[in-house]
C-alpha cells in the first residue's frame, strides 16, 4: 500500500492508502475514494478535469510527457507543480506525496 494525503477543494486533508500492485492511477485512486473530479475522458488525457497540484513530493515524479504538457497548457490556473491525475501511476515513488484536487466538481 502507498499512502499518499490528498487534500480537497475546501482545505481538508485526508491520508489514503492506495494499493501499488493494480497498476492504478491517481485519478482513479481518487474516483475509488469518492472525491469529487469529473475526470471526463477516463484518463485519456483529453480534458484536464483531474488536474491536480503536487504540493509535496514533486521531485520523486516522473517527468511531463508531451500529451499532459498540451493538456496543462490549455488551463487558467495551472502552476509550476500541476499534474493530471490520470498520468500519474500509483507506485512507490508516490509515498507520502500531498496533492490539491483541482479540477472540475461534478
Amino acid at each position: 500500500m502507498v499512502p499518499i494525503t490528498i487534500e480537497d477543494r475546501s482545505g481538508q486533508r485526508q491520508l489514503i492508502e492506495v494499493p501499488d500492485d493494480m497498476s492504478l492511477s491517481l485519478m482513479e485512486a481518487l474516483k475509488a475514494y469518492e472525491y469529487n473530479i469529473l475526470a471526463t475522458c477516463g484518463g485519456m488525457a483529453l480534458c484536464a478535469t483531474c488536474h491536480v497540484q503536487v504540493l509535496e513530493g514533486m521531485e520523486k515524479l516522473p517527468p511531463l510527457n508531451d500529451v499532459e504538457l498540451d493538456m496543462l497548457d490549455t488551463l487558467p490556473d495551472v502552476t509550476a507543480n500541476s499534474r493530471l491525475a490520470c498520468q500519474l501511476r500509483i507506485d512507490k515513488d508516490l509515498e507520502n506525496a500531498v496533492f490539491r484536487i483541482c479540477g472540475q466538481e461534478i
